[in-house]
């Protein structure tokens, strides 16, 4: 008998291990919807995943003229104003020019411009190790920004903004 309790013991404490190393792996998720800014009928909703170091952010809209536009993360989590414009500037907490992510120096608040199809309908995938969600880090936590889709592409060159237009739909980063 006490073999089987022994037994037992062991194979409940090795699961107990199992799950107390499984804590270093949770994901941190922010969930947010986007309403429709400066007269456009721009919708959406949006993740923010963060596991393993890595942020994933996923995002479907409607409402979108077809073609390419711009997204970007905004200093302020304040989407009050008709425009958006309540979102101060791009996110640029490392004071870097303004780019492209992948091939140039640029703001933490850059994403990659993405495609909405013939019926205004679009889905965007960023992924980075830059961001954080809720970790306190001034210069990669997101949460207290605001996400903003623009009229048009982001040129990646013109400062301080990429000459992406208006501002068509805004999220605010909170929990």
């Amino acid at each position: 008998m006490k073999k089987i309790v022994l037994g037992i013991l062991a194979v409940g404490l090795l699961i107990l291990g199992c799950k107390s190393s499984s804590t270093n792996d949770k994901s941190k998720t922010v969930n947010i919807i986007f309403e429709s800014k400066s007269g456009s009928n721009v919708r959406g909703n949006g993740t923010f995943t963060e596991k393993k170091g890595e942020v994933t952010f996923t995002a479907n809209f409607s409402g979108l003229k077809p073609g390419v536009h711009a997204i970007h993360i905004h200093e302020k989590s304040d989407c009050s104003a008709a425009d958006a414009t309540s979102t101060g500037g791009h996110w640029n907490p490392t004071f870097k020019k303004h780019g492209r992510w992948t091939e140039a120096e640029h703001h933490k608040g850059d994403m990659d411009n993405f495609y909405a199809n013939e019926n205004g309908d679009a889905t965007v995938l960023f992924k980075t190790n830059e961001w954080c969600v809720d970790c306190g880090d001034a210069t990669k936590d997101i949460l207290g920004k605001a996400v903003i889709v623009h009229e048009k592409a982001d040129d990646y060159v013109s400062q301080p903004t990429g000459n992406a237009g208006a501002r068509l739909a805004c999220s605010a980063i909170i929990k």
